[in-house]
């Protein structure tokens, strides 16, 4: 018998959990619809892709497993982590595997302990509680999976009944490997998502090679404001033969401010010198974020907007292992004011759709469910990050819905580069919407006619429509 229940999340009401399972049984079989993650492309481009070993599958790439454990006094480097400098980390996998096993406990009610349980038991056919004990048993058995041809990236796709999966590309990106998955004949759907931070968030670093790039990957030769934007341009073009529906945009802020073309070129120029401020950079990317606003009214690519994360919080950290080793932090968020300028212009496009996601709860029900609630091109995306949780989802659902309502959100999305963990979270987010949908429906606030159809858009319609993703 598994130790897990099969009402799992679900109310312990008993008229509550008898309307959620129902509701449940609706959604759980209904393909996979990812509209945004991480993913790298090669997994699906290879015809035989070696996933290494466990530490190389689920440790050494997931930042929520290994901020955690650093969190506790263990180094990165006894992680495996590599570091920048090439210096020395254990290379021994197994005894990293051991380390984490020992320590699995630190995980006991957060997302990452949910959907590794899944994982193991739904994927890997593992139906045990991780501990020290059988922690070498496990990675046996997670090793001797992964050498299957069952396990190769392409069946695992297959058999999670994933619909479309769209992976996150640099706007340099040549997305040869999603050519080769094209010319492979192999019938799944994988789309690129263009994603311009790396030239236009000027505080990144390396902005003027970036822009070089730029002029080599799109055949323009940018030197100025002018070059730089039809560049822009020719890469969403490209993005858009080769499938893409969306774009995608990180900034600390929501702020956009609209600058006229000299304004705008004489910081792009200082920043090709690496002499703009930071007042520059600031101002740069809010406009360039109405610029790609105005470029979705006439492409039709969805915009994506992920604010609130102040990354590389911890210096020593991002000087050894580089950006995104689990040190961002979230901060607080203002929608009101700062997309203002850009909903001036482009708000009240009905064919224009931008999906706003945050780190900030206090402003789902203060600004975005009601901002999301009148204008036409505004989605609210799911609880993102450190909110993608059972918890966060039931606070999303609650701060949203009143005011904005389930038709003004963008569905769900795993936002994963952890390719085997796309079903348990899209189950746990399935299993969270049916309970919650459940207590509407006992309250009478919806019948359950309503809650039936709701759960599917919920899981699956929602996110299909507003990426634009039903051809």
């Amino acid at each position: 018998m598994s130790f897990l229940i099969e009402d799992r999340y679900f109310s312990p009401d008993h008229a509550q959990s008898a309307i959620a399972r129902r509701l449940y049984q609706r959604v759980k079989d209904l393909p996979l619809v990812c509209p945004h993650g991480h993913v790298d492309p090669r997994l699906l481009a290879a015809s035989n892709y070696d996933w290494g070993t466990p530490v190389d599958l689920l440790i050494i790439p997931d930042h929520y497993v290994f901020r955690m454990l650093y969190s506790q006094g263990i180094s990165l480097e006894e992680l495996g982590i590599p570091r920048k400098d090439g210096g020395p980390v254990e290379k021994d996998h197994r005894k990293i595997w051991q380390i984490v096993c020992d320590h699995w406990y630190l995980f006991r009610g957060t997302p990452s302990s949910l959907w590794l349980r899944d994982e193991l038991r739904d994927i890997f056919g593992i139906d045990a509680k991780i501990n020290s004990a059988n922690a070498q048993a496990i990675y046996n058995a997670i090793d001797e999976k992964l050498h299957s041809p069952e396990f190769q990236p392409r069946q695992l796709f297959e058999r999670f009944q994933i619909e479309v999966l769209a992976t996150t590309d640099a706007a340099t990106a040549t997305l040869q490997e999603h050519q080769r998955i094209r010319e492979s004949g192999w019938k799944g759907r994988i789309v690129p998502t263009f994603r311009p931070d790396a030239v236009v968030n000027i505080a990144m670093g390396g902005f003027a090679e970036n822009i070089q790039l730029l002029s080599q990957v799109s055949g323009v030769d940018v030197t100025n404001y002018r070059t730089y934007i039809a560049a822009l341009e020719q890469r969403r073009h490209f993005f858009k033969e080769m499938g893409a529906t969306a774009t995608d945009h990180a900034a600390v802020t929501a702020y956009t401010a609209r600058l006229s073309e000299r304004e705008a070129d004489a910081i792009f120029q200082r920043a090709l010198c690496g002499e703009a401020s930071a007042e520059d950079a600031q101002r740069f990317t809010g406009h360039i974020l109405i610029e790609m606003a105005r470029m979705s009214v006439e492409d039709g690519l969805v915009m994506q907007l992920h604010v609130g994360s102040s990354r590389d919080h911890n210096p020593v950290l991002l000087e050894r292992f580089g950006r995104d080793m689990g040190a961002d932090i979230p901060t607080a968020s203002e929608f009101t004011h700062n997309l203002k300028p850009l909903l001036d212009l482009y708000g009240r496009e009905r064919d224009l759709t931008i999906i706003l996601f945050n780190l900030d709860e206090t402003v789902y029900s203060r600004e975005l469910a009601p901002l999301a609630g009148h204008y036409p091109a505004l989605r609210l995306g799911p609880p993102w990050w450190f909110f993608d949780s059972w918890n966060g989802i039931q606070r999303y659902f609650e701060n949203v819905v009143e005011t904005a309502g389930i038709y003004n959100t963008a569905g769900f999305n795993d936002d994963t580069r952890a390719y085997p963990s796309i079903p348990a979270r899209h189950d746990l987010w399935r299993r969270a919407s049916a309970d919650w949908l459940a207590g509407l429906a006992v309250r009478g606030i919806v019948d359950e006619d309503d809650a039936a159809e709701m759960v599917v858009d919920m899981a699956y319609r929602l996110a299909k429509q507003t990426y634009k993703l039903e051809a």
